[in-house]
């Protein structure tokens, strides 16, 4: 098999878990270089109910445009689960919070960037302030906010 056959059945492949990941178990697409993505999935795994599947991917770039999540949103990890895709460090109260009201005009939830303090981000105690940012087809708003405190507010 050429090495352009072999590139585009990879593809192929790639394309299909992504594609399938909703109906599937939960799914976390991370860079395999990534130490933090770990360390959070160990923290929210109880709101998945159901063991999550794991993808190291060489092109996390591709994962978030195809799942649609905005530029400015973007971390480290993606993870589908329930129908909504969950980018970065969101604490696990906010996904049970999603899964369970299923908000109309939402497809995830998102903690940009990688803030200290929250999870899987520990250092120490401080705690800098993030906010849980919804999007999709109702646009981008806030659903919660985390103090350097730690303390969190739902909007």
């Amino acid at each position: 098999m050429t090495s352009a056959r072999r590139a585009f059945f990879a593809l192929a492949a790639f394309s299909a878990v992504i594609g399938t990941a909703h109906a599937a178990n939960p799914t976390m697409f991370r860079d395999a270089g990534c130490g933090c993505c770990l360390k959070w999935l160990e923290q929210v795994k109880a709101s998945f109910g159901a063991k999550a599947v794991v993808v190291n991917s060489p092109d996390m770039a591709a994962v978030k445009d195809k799942q649609g999540v905005p530029q400015a949103l973007r971390s480290c990890h993606t993870v589908l689960v329930g129908g909504y895709v969950i980018e970065g460090h969101v604490p696990e109260n906010e996904i049970a919070r999603l899964l369970s009201e299923k908000p109309k005009g939402v497809k995830g939830l998102a903690v940009a960037g990688m803030p200290t303090g929250s999870p899987g981000m520990e250092h120490g105690d401080h705690r800098e302030a993030y906010k849980v940012m919804t999007f999709g087809p109702g646009g981008q708003r806030v659903y919660a906010s985390y103090a350097a405190s730690g303390g969190a507010h739902a909007h």
